[in-house]
């Protein structure tokens, strides 16, 4: 097993992507804080895990919220003694955000909330604990709409992905030498429960993205999870900085 005797914090693991993780990483040999603002979803994501012979514990956190981000951090650090790694996972993406001109400035600050603040304060409180050990690893998802315009546009996903990106490369500087990597993860469009309820609901829309996509298909969360297991793993020990783009090859297509 890659993740033996690791202690993992995954966000937003109460359904779809991070449910994923939580039993890969939990299949894999590493503990998990499953957090989730869903308190009840993050318990069935542990149901889950143990039924499987894993280990993880459940922990209901709002990640905009400060006090709830240390609880968090704090809870894995009583549960288990330590913390290698840390999944920034949780992110929104509300039916209300479109291009800068008609997103409601209300739905713009939530995105920014969960999206980025979210992130800051999961490493805030993750980072010092990580550096006591001297070792560390943090994978932020971001997105490959941080690297590409869209004429379809998510403007608010899009800037927090970005910030993301950005925050990312600089405490993969700043926190390396004291044995803690950062990486993010770009995954294009993935058949996750945010997306896909979106696109059935938008047959034009699910065409549009399907036809600018090499492989024709959309990701497996399982795919991009693969990816989090590298960099979770101590494989991964010279990566640090990267920014993992994995979309099927959407980003390198013109048409």
């Amino acid at each position: 097993m890659r993740l033996t005797d690791k202690v993992s914090i995954i966000t937003g693991a109460g359904s779809g992507m991070g449910r994923v993780a939580a039993l890969r990483f939990a299949a894999e040999g590493s503990s998990v804080v499953v957090a989730d603002r869903d308190g009840a979803a993050a318990s069935e994501t542990v149901r889950q895990v143990q039924a499987a012979g894993g280990r993880a514990t459940a922990v209901t956190v709002d990640v905009s919220v400060e006090a709830d981000a240390k609880a968090m951090v704090d809870l894995a650090i009583e549960k288990y003694g330590r913390l290698d790694v840390l999944y920034n996972n949780a992110g929104i993406m509300p039916e209300a955000d479109h291009s800068v001109v008609d997103t409601p400035v209300e739905a713009w600050d939530q995105v920014m909330a969960v999206n980025v603040r979210g992130v800051y304060l999961a490493c805030k409180y993750a980072i010092p604990r990580m550096v006591e050990r001297h070792s560390g690893s943090i994978i932020n998802v971001s997105s490959f709409v941080a690297i590409l315009g869209c004429s379809v546009p998510q403007d608010a996903y899009t800037a927090s992905k970005g910030a993301v990106l950005a925050l990312t490369r600089s405490l993969a500087v700043q926190f390396a030498p004291h044995g803690v990597r950062t990486n993010a993860i770009l995954p294009g469009p993935v058949e996750t429960p945010l997306l896909m309820d979106w696109l059935l609901k938008n047959e034009a829309a699910k065409k549009l993205r399907l036809a600018r996509n090499p492989t024709g298909r959309f990701g497996k969360p399982d795919e991009v999870v693969a990816l989090g297991v590298y960099l979770a793993s101590d494989e991964s020990a010279w990566t640090n900085g990267a920014s993992l783009v994995i979309d099927g090859g959407i980003s390198v297509n013109y048409f």
